[in-house]
Parts: structure tokens; C-alpha cells; sequence
């Protein structure tokens, strides 16, 4: 179930790279996968994702 989850939001994202900055991407990417290694959940994962989407968006500005 969690493979199915990764594939659409990585489809997702490849839909959604040219209409965000890179740092957004970038902090999403990392964030998600940190959260995923700490908490092994997907809850983890997309809290991850969001906060390091906002995280890497702010620092891009």
C-alpha cells in the first residue's frame, strides 16, 4: 500500500515541479523522507513532506 502511496505522489510531483520553485520540491523531498525514517509511517511521510515544503519554500523566497 505504502509503494502505491510513493508512486502517485511522486507522479504527482513530477505534475507539479514546473509550477513550483525548487526549494519547495527540494524541502518536500527531504522532509518526507526524514519523516518517513522516523516514524516508518505515512502519516510521517506527508507531515514530513509539508513541513519541509513550507520550510524550503520560505527559505527560497
Amino acid at each position: 500500500m505504502l509503494e502505491r502511496y510513493i508512486v502517485r505522489v511522486a507522479i504527482a510531483a513530477a505534475v507539479f515541479v514546473p509550477l513550483a520553485s525548487g526549494c519547495t520540491v527540494g524541502g518536500a523531498a527531504a522532509g518526507g523522507y526524514i519523516g518517513h525514517e522516523t516514524t516508518h509511517s505515512t502519516a510521517g511521510t506527508v507531515g514530513g513532506a509539508v513541513a519541509g515544503g513550507i520550510i524550503g519554500h520560505e527559505l527560497g523566497k
